[in-house]
C-alpha cells in the first residue's frame, strides 16, 4: 500500500552508476530536478558509497543504474527505514516496472523527490539480498554466455543465441530441495526462485503477477526437455527469445523459506541476473516489507 512520507531534506544523496550509458542523462536529470546532491559512482563502489551514506544519516537514497546497482542498494537499505528512489537506467529494470516508477529520467527525477513510498519484499540467499530472481543450473551458463556475446552484438540478439548454446549443451544435476519441511529430490536443469507471485501460464510464463501472492515463487523443471528449459528458465529471462509452444512440465510452490541442497559444496548461482559462487546448502528467505521504495503518488501516470 502506498504511504505518504515526511518530504525528504535538500541534498538526497543520489548515486549515479558511471558505467550506465544512461549516467549523463540521469545526472542532467537529477539536476534538473534539485534537490539532490549527485555522485557519480562505479559499480564496484555502489554498496560502499551507499552504506556510508546510511551511516552518515540520510533518510532517502537516490539510485540511477541497472537492477545490478539497485540490489547492490537494497542490500545495504533492507531492514531499515531509509528509503530507496530508483532512476531507472538498465534493459529490464524489474523494480521500477514492479512499482510503477517512470522509466522516462525526468519523471524519474520528479518521482524520486516526492513523498509516496511502498514497502515491499525482498529475498534472501544465504545473506544475499535480491529483488527479483534467483535461480542455479542451466539459467547461470545462459548468463555467463550472454555477456560474452553481449559486448559485440547488444543484449537482445545476445541472449537469443546464449538461449540457443544454453539449449544444446543442457544437462540435468540432482537437487534436494526442502519446502515447508518436505524433502524433494529432482533432476532437473534448472531450479528459479521468483520474489512474489509467477505466471503460469504462456506467454508470460515467469513474470511477476500483478496483485499475486507474496512469497517465494520456487519452479523446478521436471525432466530435461530442451522447450520446457527454455520456456521458463530462458524466455522468462531474456526478452526476445521465442516462446516455447505449451507451459513446460514442473512443480510450483509458493513459500517464505526453502532450503536447496546440491552435490557439490559450492556452486554458481544467479542472483538478479548476476552471477555469484556461493556455498551449499542455499538457504532462501523472504523478508517481508524489509525495503522502503519511494513511488509515484496515487493517481500518477507511471
Amino acid at each position: 500500500m502506498d504511504s505518504p512520507s515526511t518530504p525528504p531534506a535538500a541534498s538526497v544523496p543520489a548515486f549515479v552508476n558511471s558505467g550506465a550509458g544512461t549516467a549523463p542523462a540521469a545526472e542532467e536529470a537529477l539536476a534538473q530536478a534539485g534537490g539532490f546532491d549527485v555522485r557519480p559512482v562505479t559499480g564496484k563502489e555502489m554498496q560502499d558509497a551507499v552504506r556510508q551514506a546510511v551511516e552518515g544519516g540520510a533518510r532517502r537514497v537516490v539510485i540511477a543504474g541497472g537492477d545490478g546497482s539497485i540490489g547492490c542498494a537494497a542490500g545495504v537499505l533492507a531492514g531499515t527505514d531509509v528509503e530507496l528512489a530508483v532512476l531507472p537506467g538498465g534493459t529490464l529494470n524489474h523494480l521500477a516496472r514492479d512499482h510503477g516508477i517512470p522509466t522516462d529520467l525526468a519523471d524519474a527525477a520528479a518521482t524520486a523527490a516526492q513523498p509516496t513510498t511502498r514497502r515491499a519484499d525482498v529475498a534472501e540467499v544465504n545473506g544475499r539480498v535480491f529483488l527479483n530472481t534467483s535461480s542455479v543450473g542451466a539459467y547461470v551458463v545462459f548468463v555467463r554466455t550472454r555477456e560474452q556475446l553481449e559486448r559485440r552484438m547488444g543484449y537482445r540478439v545476445a541472449s537469443f543465441l546464449a538461449a540457443i548454446r544454453t539449449l544444446w549443451s543442457l544437462h540435468r544435476f540432482r537437487v534436494d530441495l526442502e519446502v515447508e519441511g518436505q524433502r524433494r529430490t529432482y533432476y532437473t536443469p534448472i531450479v528459479f526462485i521468483g520474489v512474489g507471485e509467477r505466471e503460469l501460464q504462456m506467454p508470460l510464463l515467469g513474470n511477476r503477477r500483478p496483485d499475486g501472492r507474496r512469497g517465494l515463487h520456487v519452479f523446478v523443471v521436471r525432466g530435461r526437455t530442451r522447450g520446457a528449459l527454455l520456456a521458463l528458465g530462458l524466455s522468462a529471462a531474456a526478452r526476445g527469445v521465442r516462446r516455447a509452444a505449451a507451459t513446460p512440465a514442473l512443480d510450483a510452490f509458493i513459500v517464505d523459506s526453502c532450503r536447496i541442497e546440491m552435490r557439490r559444496p559450492g556452486g554458481n548461482v544467479a542472483v538478479d541476473g548476476e552471477i555469484v559462487r556461493l556455498i551449499s546448502p542455499l538457504e532462501y528467505t523472504l523478508r517481508r516489507d524489509a525495503l522502503t521504495v519511494v513511488v509515484p503518488p496515487p493517481g500518477a501516470d507511471g
